[in-house]
């Protein structure tokens, strides 16, 4: 159900998309209860200058390699779950590829069930409509 859009200055290896790919698909499994199997993900290499990111808002240093990450999902998650997740990403890309926590960049977009089609035309999260009374 999520679909994961991820934007970084052009030039990384197909291994570091794929670290990154499976570090947040490992996060959400472990942090948001996202189903086997249930791995859509867009990655988005940009020229450095066209890549904008404010290096020290909110007082956080980031720096050229700063990931932008916006997962879009379900509603419903609790704000502790979001946390754990935000963790998971920072500490996991930490570790894969030494990327600095304070260059990863995390934005969750929550929708209702009802706005996905996976596919044939169907909103398969959708609830049925009610047959009319009469």
């Amino acid at each position: 159900m999520p679909l994961v859009r991820i934007d970084l200055v052009e030039g990384k290896p197909d291994t570091y998309r794929a670290a990154i790919g499976e570090v947040l698909y490992q996060a959400m499994r472990a942090t948001l209860n996202v189903p086997e199997n249930d791995r859509f993900q867009v990655f988005t290499e940009h020229p450095a200058a066209a890549m904008v990111v404010d290096p020290g808002y909110l007082g956080i240093h980031r720096s050229a390699d700063c990931v932008i990450v916006q997962v879009t999902l379900n509603e419903g998650r609790t704000v502790e779950m979001k946390q754990a997740f935000y963790r998971a990403v920072a500490d996991g890309l930490h570790r894969e590829l030494a990327l600095r926590r304070e260059d990863v960049f995390i934005n969750l977009v929550e929708v209702r069930k009802e706005n996905w089609s996976f596919g044939n035309g169907e909103a398969q999260y959708a609830e049925s409509p009610k047959p009319a009374a009469g």
